[in-house]
């Protein structure tokens, strides 16, 4: 077999001790136009905002769906601190339509639990806040009406849009849907148990005189593992596309007050 002279000169080379060779040359893979790597975030386009709509909404336009999937906190996990807590929104295709982040004091998260007042900013891919959600700090029971939860959406903050006012019922989760105004618009209904072991949770949104579904918010069963040691929840949202945008707003904050009442444990 013929052996060319520089394979004998490499050969005969001796070695030397802590030699550096060079790295080979990583070989380059052409990227086919539009492709988005593994866990990239992707973004929903900006959509046109219409005549009328409150500024950031304009994505709710386009959307009949939003999955609401709150962060993990690792401080929570491991020492039981309760922290502050985020959310992820996105649409039916896994596009980024918003970042929720709550605002409060260690003192209100640790003594009050989950039945602590908070204000939730919602802002747009750009960071901006599109959206105010306050909750008052009130007692919970069933047995005195005057002790019924509510919140209060801005969108913009400082331009009320609508309100979720918790409806009086001996043992059904009830709510109210209010514009502006405090008009009663939808009802939100859910069921008598919210501990229901791998399957979903789900709160009916029916019109005001209770005949006709409109739409549903669903808790949504995440695994034993993670129900067990966390109180990260995801939720879905299903509503009409021609719902009003600031409906739509009042609806996904009607999401995060169910959450709180019904699925914000402390573990």
């Amino acid at each position: 077999m013929d052996i060319s002279m520089d394979a004998q000169t490499n050969t005969n080379k001796p070695f030397r001790r802590n030699e550096v060779f060079p790295a080979p040359e990583p070989s380059t893979v052409p990227v086919p136009p539009g492709y988005v790597p593994p866990n990239a975030l992707v973004l929903m386009p900006v959509p046109q905002r219409p005549p009328g709509c409150p500024p950031g909404l304009e994505y709710l336009t386009q959307i009949d769906q939003l999955l609401v999937h709150q962060k993990v906190e690792l401080a929570e996990v491991m020492l039981g601190w309760e922290m502050n807590n985020k959310y992820v929104v996105k649409n039916s295709l896994g596009q980024q339509v918003f970042f929720v982040v709550e605002e409060n004091d260690c003192c209100n998260r640790n003594c009050c639990g989950p039945m602590r007042s908070f204000v939730l900013h919602v802002q747009d891919n750009f960071g901006q806040e599109i959206l105010t959600l306050t909750r008052p700090l009130k007692c919970s029971s069933c047995c005195f009406p005057c002790c019924l939860q509510q919140l209060e959406v801005q969108g913009p903050p400082g331009n009320t849009i609508g309100f979720i006012v918790q409806d009086w019922h001996f043992y059904l989760p009830k709510f109210t849907i209010q514009n502006e105004r405090k008009e009663p618009v939808l009802k939100v209904v859910g069921p008598c148990c919210d501990c229901k072991c791998c399957s979903d949770v789900n709160f009916e949104v029916i019109s005001l005189d209770e005949t006709s579904n409109v739409g549903r918010i669903s808790k949504q069963w995440t695994g034993v593992l993670r129900e067990m040691y966390t109180d990260a929840d995801n939720f879905g949202i299903k509503f009409p596309m021609d719902l009003d945008v600031k409906i739509k707003a009042v609806l996904l904050g009607a999401c995060f007050l169910i959450d709180f009442m019904f699925f914000e444990h402390n573990n």
